[in-house]
């Protein structure tokens, strides 16, 4: 009976770093309570007309009801029979659930009846302590109303900006009308279903005499009039990394009938809270000084453009309109544009996010849309590939205003650091990092759709030197002309065989542009996918949760490496050798790295990619130690908007110099874990040519790029220049 007397709405669950630091909590914070007297008695009258008629003449269960609606179940017209008191029991007591079942709820038939047998008795008992004004706050306090909203009150805020005593009779019908089916009757998403299912609830309201005839008649006919410029203060603490470890664990709790926000589970994530506060101050560091540039680049003019850059004139409308609002406020106003257009320039006061902290601000909606249609965002991730420990979560620049995450939800172009593929295809297939190509001009012939097609791709400057280049060289410079050629002798499609077998997951379109990035993948793929090269060629599927708990500290389940052998130790080595080509190569694009001279204390050894989208619309670094492996993506939401040359867009100067902070900041913690030193010697005998010679000044096959010298020890010594990098590389 205590329980009962003292229900224990919901418990929140937490979640830890991998050093035992508290990141995250899961609760529902925007449950807010409002007592019987601060709701409407429309909100009362058209819960008990629709949900439960005879609520105020029986004693928890209505007999009556449950038997008619087996009788209609049983001639196919099915409808539920649970009283609210009976619901109110499913919400407090989670009477369904698998923890408060025995052995006999396995049995299907069986179970049922024990459940019913549960909310009946536990009905009964609310009953007996609970009036019936009490019983029906505590179920409007607790009904859920979906998008993990809970309780009357947070409700009528969201879709009317009013309290729950200030609601129409046409309100109180949409949003109870929502309680058959929140998604379904969402009146946002499904205004037309939200009304005819508001208009059902106030016929029943009218049949048992809540509403006048003429109170009917006009609520009947009111649009919905959603008011949806409350906002919620309901953060929670939220992050990246909560909602991460929410959509890591989303099967496991529905397989094992969990629920993150209820069940106080404690939840032990592989993040490095030290790593991660490095990873956040390097890209909060780089990205200020980014969006500077880019406003510096711009000015005042628009920065939405297309292929030919050109300025997108109907940007901003066409923004616009794909806002959830857009389709309320076109039912609203019957598709009256010229008051939809005031709406959106009617000037209303809001905080904004700047890089000097939140300011406040008198903006209308286009103008917010124009202010954060211009702002660079980021994702990050570092993984440990020898236990697949996901170090380090950087979703975007500010989880408050940007919810969007940029690791696993987002997918962009990955241009050159797509590259790789290519080369390991060609060399798991035979070649080695000594084979030569020529540097020169490349015409391949594909069919498309039936009709054939040409394909000839420039370099990033445009030049061909008819030099001959070794395969490492050409990756570590990123030369389009070469990777184009390897492309034509492995085939797009085995290599798009090879970058799937290797962790990449999205669909690529198998042309032969594929080496060069013209795929859509995510931050978490790429550094899935090269992780497979520095864990001897095991591809692994990432751990963001090695343990969960209950409150007592009982292991509900742990979580262990998955990983599977998909390229040989020797092709994986030589990738590594092959990576470090960005670092050791003339003109390679990883040199922007000396600018960070701590990283190469004590022998120690860096491979990398860069890559850039097509007019630098993406900006990417992947970075490789001996311990980790990190990806690092840069660029606006808008694929329209982005840098215009090369020495402010390319990956090397967007993307990795947050690598470069980021490292440095590794090593310069002794107490990070992480150190110093070279890649691992190969893991076991390699029988294909690697150490090849690189080329030097005063080669007669040098070019004007070739800014690495190297002295006749062998020695790499820092560049005289930057590198020359191209849109791709």
């Amino acid at each position: 009976m205590q329980d009962i007397k003292n229900p224990i709405l919901s418990v929140g669950s937490q979640v830890y770093t991998a050093d035992g630091k508290l990141i995250a909590e899961y609760y529902r914070e925007n449950r807010s309570p409002v007592e019987y007297k601060a709701i409407s008695p429309y909100l009362i009258d058209a819960l008990v007309s629709t949900e439960d008629v005879r609520f105020y003449s029986h004693g928890g269960v209505d007999y009556f009801s449950f038997f008619t609606s087996m009788i209609s179940t049983a001639k196919g017209d099915r409808r539920g029979a649970s009283t609210i008191t009976q619901q109110l029991a499913k919400n407090l007591y989670a009477t369904r659930k698998k923890t408060s079942a025995g052995l006999l709820s396995h049995i299907p038939v069986i179970k049922t009846i024990i459940f019913k047998c549960k909310e009946w008795l536990t009905a009964y008992k609310l009953e007996h302590v609970y009036s019936k004004e009490d019983i029906l706050t505590l179920y409007l306090n607790t009904v859920p109303f979906g998008s993990n909203s809970f309780g009357i009150k947070t409700a009528s805020l969201r879709f009317f900006n009013k309290m729950p005593d200030a609601v129409t009779p046409a309100e109180a019908a949409t949003l109870i009308g929502m309680l058959k089916a929140t998604s379904t009757y969402n009146p946002i998403n499904n205004p037309d279903k939200a009304t005819d299912r508001r208009n059902t609830v106030l016929s029943q309201m009218l049949k048992n005499k809540k509403l006048t005839q003429d109170v009917y008649d006009a609520s009947i006919k009111a649009p919905l009039g959603l008011n949806l410029s409350y906002v919620e203060n309901n953060s929670q603490g939220d992050s990246y990394i909560r909602q991460a470890v929410e959509r890591w664990l989303k099967k496991w709790c529905t397989d094992n009938n969990y629920d993150l926000y209820e069940d106080g589970l404690k939840i032990y994530t592989t993040i490095d809270s030290k790593l991660q506060l490095y990873a956040e101050q390097a890209v909060a560091q780089k990205m200020k000084m980014l969006q500077k540039r880019f406003d510096d680049l711009w000015g005042k003019k628009n920065p939405w453009r297309d292929s030919k850059g050109n300025e997108i004139k109907d940007f901003v409308l066409k923004a616009e309109q794909r806002l959830p609002v857009y389709s309320v406020l076109d039912k609203k106003f019957h598709g009256d544009t010229v008051q939809i257009k005031q709406y959106f320039e009617k000037k209303k006061h809001m905080k904004v996010f700047t890089w000097h902290g939140e300011r406040d601000t008198v903006f209308s909606s286009v103008d917010s849309i124009k202010y954060y249609t211009r702002i660079l965002n980021a994702g990050m991730m570092t993984i440990e590939p020898s236990t697949g420990k996901i170090k380090v979560w950087v979703g975007g620049i500010d989880h408050h205003y940007f919810r969007y995450d940029h690791v696993n939800q987002a997918k962009r172009q990955a241009g050159s650091t797509f590259k790789p593929f290519a080369y390991v295809t060609a060399i798991d297939n035979g070649m080695c990092p000594c084979d030569k190509f020529t540097d020169k001009p490349v015409s391949i012939k594909y069919n498309d759709g039936g009709k054939d097609q040409y394909w000839a791709p420039n370099n990033a400057d445009f030049k061909f030197t008819g030099q001959e280049m070794s395969l490492r060289w050409a990756m570590g410079k990123s030369v389009n002309s070469i990777t184009a050629q390897v492309t034509e002798k492995v085939g797009w499609a085995k290599i798009v065989e090879y970058a799937h077998r290797i962790g990449i997951e999205s669909p690529l379109k198998s042309v032969p542009s594929v080496a060069l990035g013209s795929n859509d993948v995510s931050v978490f793929e790429m550094v899935r996918a090269y992780s497979t090269f520095l864990n001897r060629g095991q591809k692994i599927d990432p751990l963001l949760v090695t343990k969960i708990t209950d409150q007592d500290g009982n292991v509900l389940q742990e979580f262990t490496l998955k990983s599977e052998q998909v390229l040989s130790e020797e092709t994986a080595w030589l990738m590594l050798y092959m990576f470090r080509g960005g670092m050791e190569e003339p003109g390679g694009t990883s040199l922007a790295l000396w600018e960070y001279p701590d990283l190469f204390k004590k022998d120690n050894q860096i491979g990398g990619k860069t890559g850039t989208s097509s007019n630098y619309v993406d900006g990417w670094y992947m970075g490789i130690t001996k311990d980790l492996v990190t990806g690092i993506w840069v660029g606006a939401d808008d694929r329209s908007v982005h840098f215009t040359t090369s020495e402010t867009g390319e990956g090397s100067h967007t993307a990795l110099p947050i690598f470069g902070a980021f490292m440095t900041k590794v090593y310069d913690d002794p107490n990070s874990g992480y150190t110093y030193g070279p890649f691992p010697k190969p893991w076991s005998k390699i029988t294909k040519q690697y150490d090849c010679p690189s080329p030097r000044l005063s080669d007669s096959t040098a070019t004007d790029s070739l800014v690495m010298p190297v002295d006749t020890s062998g020695t790499i010594s820092k560049p005289i220049e930057k590198p020359e990098n191209e849109p791709g590389g």
